[in-house]
């Protein structure tokens, strides 16, 4: 019994001790101590400032064009014929005038016997009447042996065998021009570039016994680029620009071309003008047909003011750049001009050597406060 008291006096001295030494703490603690440290206010960040110039941005128009023969003929049969021979196919290189197929046609034969049979006969028939009439005129010098009336008829009746022995020589050479056509020639220098007969098969003119051309004949030396320029750009090109332009077949190789005609109108379904430019292609590398991506330099005539992309804000409101006065933030609406390498064409009330935020949005207001500038170059 003597234990357990001694235990639970011995627990509650030290308790006390403990109670003790925490007040006698708290009491030697000195008052107005307490950490009342605030954090400092933060500087404003530096606001980069320019100031305006006017110059010259020169970009350019990325669009895509066609490569088309600068020629180009399908070739069909003026007469309904068979073919007789062909002397040229596909890839063939042919020059001006030379001989690409032969064709017969009985028929045109038997009427060009006929014709000059006709020919002949109305020869003969003028040959008379005009010795006829020569005879007459001779006798009619001595007085009283031939009347004007036999004169006149005689005179008459030669002259219309004269007509139709004219008319005879026109119908011969009618079929034998017709006859010729059967020789097909082409029509300038050029590579076949399609092949649509067979030796023995029957052709006429299209929709009169050809469905499809004998030939189709294309000049690859020299092609035409055509491309589509937008409305806004046309007064960037005239007859004389040169573009560059490459094709997905040669990637790694540039060609030039210059602008040899324009359309002068704008087309109503894509509001832009058809621009062709010739191409020389000697060595046959570009070929009909192919697409290119060509590259339009669009040098600015006049100089405008020119701002950094990020001094330019188009926000909900209006579009509008930042002029810093007596450290006032000024909107001043513009209209944008075209882009390039970060920089952008600006149209407003706008005087050089205006101060500009170099970096502008919508969140500093018109009319507040603009610290901590720094003028920039």
């Amino acid at each position: 019994m003597n234990k357990i008291i001694d235990k639970l006096f011995t627990g509650a001295v030290i308790s006390c001790a403990f109670f003790i030494a925490g007040f006698l703490n708290s009491c030697t603690s000195a008052p107005g101590k307490e950490d009342n440290t605030q954090a400092a206010p933060e500087e404003s960040p530096v606001k980069e400032t320019f100031l305006l110039q006017k110059g010259k941005l020169s970009s350019s128009l990325q669009v895509p064009g066609e490569l088309i023969a600068y020629q180009q003929v399908d070739i069909y049969a003026k007469e309904n014929s068979f073919v007789k021979k062909l002397y040229v196919d596909v890839g063939s290189q042919v020059a001006t005038g030379q001989l690409l197929a032969e064709m017969e046609a009985p028929e045109l034969n038997s009427q060009l016997q006929g014709a000059q049979s006709r020919l002949r006969s109305q020869e003969a028939v003028y040959i008379a009447s005009k010795a006829n009439y020569d005879r007459l005129y001779e006798t009619s010098q001595t007085p009283g042996t031939i009347s004007q009336n036999d004169l006149d008829q005689a005179l008459a009746k030669k002259n219309s065998d004269y007509a139709q022995l004219e008319a005879a020589k026109d119908a011969y050479n009618e079929i034998s021009e017709t006859k010729d056509y059967l020789e097909i020639k082409a029509p300038f220098s050029g590579i076949i570039t399609s092949r649509g007969v067979n030796t023995g098969a029957y052709v006429g003119p299209s929709g009169k016994g050809s469905e499809f051309p004998m030939f189709t004949l294309q000049q690859q030396n020299k092609l035409r680029l055509v491309i589509s320029v937008p409305e806004a750009f046309t007064s960037f090109l005239t007859g004389n620009s040169n573009v560059t332009f490459t094709v997905r077949a040669l990637p790694n190789e540039k060609f030039t071309a210059r602008v040899s005609r324009l359309a002068g109108a704008i087309d109503d379904r894509l509001r832009s003008e058809r621009v062709e430019m010739d191409v020389y292609n000697d060595n046959k590398k570009l070929l009909p047909g192919m697409v290119a991506e060509v590259n339009i330099p669009t040098p600015s005539k006049d100089s405008t003011f020119i701002v950094p992309k990020t001094a330019f804000v188009n926000s909900t409101e209006k579009m509008f750049v930042i002029r810093v006065t007596n450290n006032k933030a000024e909107w001043v609406e513009v209209k944008p001009g075209r882009e390039s390498n970060g920089k952008i064409e600006v149209y407003g009330s706008l005087n050089p050597g205006d101060t500009l935020l170099k970096t502008a949005t919508d969140e500093i207001r018109n009319g507040s406060e603009v610290k901590n500038t720094k003028l920039t170059e």
